[in-house]
């Protein structure tokens, strides 16, 4: 028999209809779940779309950057030879080491090692190693024993990259002429400056795999491969170089003087065999270089050439047939023009020829001259060899000089202009210049690289002018001329002296500059050097005294060096006790 109670529960409320379990909320709000639902999905399938399809290239180029990337692979830059073959610039492989400072962490006494090998201070290891820096350069250039020790301390985040280094052998004998680069390899003076397109190349790059310290895991693509510099040949003869800046060297030491330049070039081509300056300094270390030192003053300074103006106001006087070398001219001791007078630096015979004019320097028998020709024609003569004009041969600095236009000029400016005074040139200049009395009265263009084929003359004043000048400047050389001390024994030479006041704060000081420009041998003139001494201040000032030997030891060389065969005897030297002073 079965109890009651279970038989008054079934037949009593169905379990399902249990009061208990009945739905007290709303049915809207389940139905609003289940659309949420749905909705949420929809947004996740929709994003899932945009990331996996229409985004692809996005989210692979941001993935690829944390661990791939693009390096740029050095070019070698192109190397510097002389005209003999002789290197002069090159290029050497070291190390650029770098450093991630996020992930450095290790002890002082590594980091004062790794400071000790890259030549600095703990302090300043330590401030370059700022933790808020992704990436650092220590140092760009570290030699590569250096650069295997640094790599040997195993300090994570260190970072080393192939890199070179400018090395010059000629150290500062070359320095004006080549110049240097940057630590980006980047030409700053001189040659590297103005033949960067040439030497620079151009740089690789290339994809690759890394770690999170930045090391190089695997090599992806390249992506250009690197194009070398091309070589470059310069006229520079090596061994005219040196001995022209040792030359130079000693005269601006033994006559205290402030500065000095000097300049040798190839008459018959052209081409620049020399070019030194003083002060100098060395391209392999630029640490404290100052203005002085990097001034190229062939290039770049310009001075009243004095005296070595003589011979153009002459040339055009013969060149117009107004006088022949042995006019006489009245030479008293001083001339006035207008309030000015102007004057020799050392007493003349009343009358002088135009040789005698040239051999003994006179201002006034110069002016007598120039007082004979035109301003336009004088102004012409002297634009027509170059003066008052930028030299256009492609380096860097080269200035025009100073000279008035001749329809301003007054019979005082004339008259000093025809001597060496109220106009400014540079040594380059001037020594190009001379190549009219060199050269048969022709010119041609300058060049710093060696030339394979002679450039087209440009006549300036007739073969016959140009001959009577050189025989007339042979005579400043000889006895009684301004420059004894310029003969070279065996070779004939023929030049000018040249001493002028500075100019400083629109007045003239006693402070000089003395000069000497001349070629030889003078029967067919192989070379022409140009002599500039700044503030000579050891008791001598003239351009005869302190100028030319210099011209004289390096145009002896030269002229060995080039096998240049001797046109008069070797005892032609004949030496008076001191040479004439020059009229300034």
């Amino acid at each position: 028999m079965r109890a009651p109670s279970r038989k008054a529960t079934a037949r009593g409320v169905a379990f399902s209809h249990s009061p208990v379990l009945a739905v007290q909320l709303p049915a809207w709000r389940s139905k609003f779940t289940l659309f949420f639902l749905f909705c949420a999905f929809v947004l996740l399938a929709g994003r899932a779309f945009w990331l996996q399809a229409l985004s692809t290239d996005f989210l692979q180029k941001k993935g690829d950057s944390r661990y791939t990337s693009t390096l740029e692979m050095p070019a070698v830059r192109g190397k510097v030879f002389d005209r003999n073959g002789k290197v002069l610039a090159t290029s050497l492989p070291v190390k650029a080491i770098g450093a991630f400072p996020k992930v450095i962490n290790v002890s002082d006494e590594k980091l004062l090692r790794l400071a000790q090998l890259l030549d600095m201070g703990l302090p300043e290891l330590k401030k370059k190693l700022d933790p808020n820096r992704n990436y650092v350069y220590l140092n760009r250039q570290v030699e590569p024993d250096v650069a295997k020790q640094i790599a040997a301390l195993e300090i994570a985040g260190i970072d080393q990259k192939v890199a070179y280094k400018r090395n010059y052998p000629a150290g500062p004998v070359a320095a004006h002429i080549l110049g240097f680069t940057n630590l980006e390899d980047v030409g700053q003076e001189g040659i590297e400056l103005a033949q960067q397109n040439v030497l620079g190349g151009k740089l690789g790059s290339r994809r690759v795999i890394h770690d999170r310290m930045g090391r190089v895991i695997e090599d992806i693509e390249f992506i250009r491969e690197p194009q070398d510099g091309r070589d470059l040949t310069l006229s520079i003869d090596s061994n005219i170089q040196y001995i022209a800046f040792t030359q130079l060297q000693r005269a601006v030491t033994e006559n205290r003087a402030k500065a000095g330049a000097i300049v040798v070039l190839d008459a018959k081509t052209g081409e620049v065999l020399a070019l030194a300056n003083m002060p100098t300094y060395d391209p392999n270390i630029r640490q404290g270089l100052t203005g002085a030192q990097l001034r190229n003053r062939v290039m770049t300074d310009t001075y009243e050439p004095g005296s070595t103006m003589k011979p153009f106001t002459v040339a055009l006087a013969l060149e117009k047939g107004l006088v022949t070398p042995n006019t006489m001219l009245d030479t008293p001791g001083k001339l006035t023009i207008g309030s000015a007078t102007i004057g020799d630096a050392h007493a003349h015979a009343a009358s002088l020829s135009v040789t005698q004019i040239i051999q003994q320097s006179s201002n006034v028998g110069t002016v007598r001259m120039a007082f004979k020709c035109e301003p336009r024609d004088m102004w012409d003569m002297f634009t027509s060899v170059g003066f008052g004009q930028a030299p256009r041969f492609g380096f860097p600095g080269a200035v025009a000089g100073r000279m008035r236009p001749y329809k301003s000029w007054q019979p005082i400016e004339q008259a000093t202009m025809s001597y060496g005074h109220g106009i400014s040139v540079s040594l380059i200049q001037i020594a190009r210049s001379y190549m009219i009395f060199a050269r048969n009265g022709e010119m041609i263009p300058l060049s710093f690289q060696k030339l394979n084929q002679l450039p087209q003359p440009q006549r300036i004043i007739s073969e016959k002018t140009a001959l009577q000048m050189r025989e007339m400047m042979e005579k400043v050389v000889g006895p009684g001329g301004t420059a004894p001390l310029a003969q070279v024994r065996g070779y004939r030479v023929a030049g000018k002296t040249g001493t002028a006041h500075k100019l400083e704060g629109g007045r003239y000081v006693n402070k000089y500059v003395a000069s000497f420009v001349g070629f030889a041998p003078a029967s067919d003139p192989r070379v022409i050097i140009a002599v500039m001494i700044d503030e000579p201040s050891n008791g001598k000032y003239f351009g005869g005294s302190v100028a030319a030997p210099v011209f004289a030891n390096v145009a002896a060389s030269a002229l060995r060096s080039l096998n240049v065969s001797p046109d008069t005897s070797v005892t032609n030297v004949i030496m008076p006790p001191e040479p004439v002073t020059e009229s300034m």
